[in-house]
């Protein structure tokens, strides 16, 4: 097992890391920009290296400087976390080349993973149901107006490199192709440096839903069951739960195998998550692979009672896992709270926090990095917080988040907690009848 490890992120999933390291008597270490230098993550580490100031590109993003702090400190191994370099194929190569273990998949895996066009052509060989679409990179506005025509509207062009929202635009007309597609590739250029593009027939009225799964280095691969990330507002995940209220156990045996296909066709090893698109008719389409641990990694582990980063660890030091599928035991809602005004179009809302009450209680788990006095810097993602609610049913789960938010108190900035009341209280998502489309319509009082 790792003697020392080095956490090359920030924030609450630093935080997260640091507790299953000490668990399990691993020494850590933090990393931290100036502006982080009275974050949590710095004060509960074992060790604390400063990487830079605050822009990322100067600091967590400064892989000379990670592994300069790594070195320094004798880390044997490495956890990048999500976001910044956890999905970086060539940082993961560094680590290896110094000797250090990159808690994650291999270089390649990543890499295969990580440009959705060979990813497709992969889950294609491995049998697994992608989403119609054009069989590689679009060449010109010509060559994507008759794959549309072909295919029939509405389609969706996307980033090759994409994430985020980024570089994808819906046409549901053959007049709007040609100013799409101009816009994707320049959103694509200016975000990725990639310009390529690809086109898919556009799902109406989809679900996100995702397999959790685990891998290790002898071939194994398991399950462990899912997660909906439906309630987003562009592209990005608002609310999480497991199970989802539109699964069926047909249907998860179904993407649950199609999960394990996917990942043992780049016979991966780590935890990932295998994201998939489900239509109204239940049909699903895989979507991309995420190679490394994710934000919503909480509510899995309260529906089966599972330490996923330390099954995370456990595979990167060589220990085999038992294979074993899993399914949901509980119910667990998760609500991303963001320092973000949600009364003026989500606004980010850096600044000193005054006042603060963490909720608790039975069912109740809260990850976090904030405290009075904190404050906020506006150079990272705007999440403060995620707080988990977990019972026997989704009606009880949700009313355990009612409660909870209206014990959350943040003073000093504004935040998502006001979203999230509303959002509980709504006749349709309590029914559980929402898509991805769904705060398109979803309007605050």
């Amino acid at each position: 097992m790792f003697k020392k490890i080095l956490i090359a992120n920030r924030g609450e999933i630093a935080l997260r890391i640091i507790r299953t390291c000490k668990e399990m008597g691993i020494k850590t270490v933090a990393v931290y920009s100036t502006a982080d230098k009275d974050s949590l993550h710095v004060k509960f580490a074992d060790e604390a290296v400063c990487i830079g100031k605050p822009q990322s590109s100067e600091s967590y993003l400064n892989i000379p400087h990670l592994m300069a702090a790594a070195e320094i400190t004798n880390a044997d191994a490495i956890h990048p976390g999500y976001g910044f370099l956890a999905e970086n194929a060539r940082f993961a190569e560094i680590c290896g080349e110094h000797g250090i273990k990159f808690i994650g998949p291999t270089p390649d895996m990543i890499r295969r993973m990580g440009d959705k066009m060979t990813a497709k052509e992969t889950m294609i060989a491995a049998g697994v149901p992608v989403i119609p679409g054009s069989g590689g990179l679009l060449q010109s506005v010509e060559e994507a107006k008759s794959l549309a025509t072909e295919m029939g509207f509405p389609v969706i062009l996307k980033a090759t490199a994409g994430g985020g929202g980024k570089g994808m635009r819906v046409v549901w007309e053959d007049g709007e192709i040609e100013n799409a597609y101009n816009m994707a590739k320049n959103e694509a250029r200016a975000a990725f440096n990639n310009d390529g593009i690809y086109m898919e027939k556009f799902v109406e009225e989809p679900r996100h839903i995702e397999i959790q799964v685990a891998g290790d280095q002898y071939g194994k691969v398991c399950h462990l069951s899912e997660r909906d990330c439906s309630i987003q507002r562009r592209h990005q995940k608002l609310v999480e739960e497991s199970p989802s209220p539109f699964m069926t156990p047909e249907l998860r045996e179904k993407m649950g195998e199609a999960a394990i296909r996917a990942a043992s066709a780049i016979n991966y090893e780590s935890v990932g998550t295998i994201e998939f698109l489900v239509d109204k008719h239940r049909n699903f389409y895989f979507m991309e692979m995420n190679t490394r641990i994710q934000v919503e990694h909480g509510v899995t582990e309260e529906v089966i009672n599972f330490d996923l980063v330390k099954e995370q660890i456990k595979i990167a030091a060589g220990i085999p896992i038992s294979g074993k599928n899993y399914t949901p035991q509980m119910h667990a809602i998760e609500c991303r709270i963001n320092a973000e005004d949600p009364y003026n179009d989500f606004r980010p809302s850096p600044g000193k926090i005054t006042v603060l009450h963490i909720p608790g209680g039975h069912g109740v788990r809260v990850d976090s990095h904030i405290y009075a006095g904190y404050v906020i810097p506006p150079y990272y993602d705007s999440m403060v917080a995620k707080i988990i609610t977990m019972a026997q049913t989704r009606e009880e789960a949700i009313n355990t988040m009612e409660r909870a938010l209206s014990e959350f108190v943040i003073e000093g900035v504004k935040t998502t907690i006001p979203f999230h009341q509303q959002l509980m209280r709504n006749e349709d998502f309590r029914k559980g009848n929402f898509t991805t489309k769904f705060t398109e319509t979803f309007k605050l009082v």
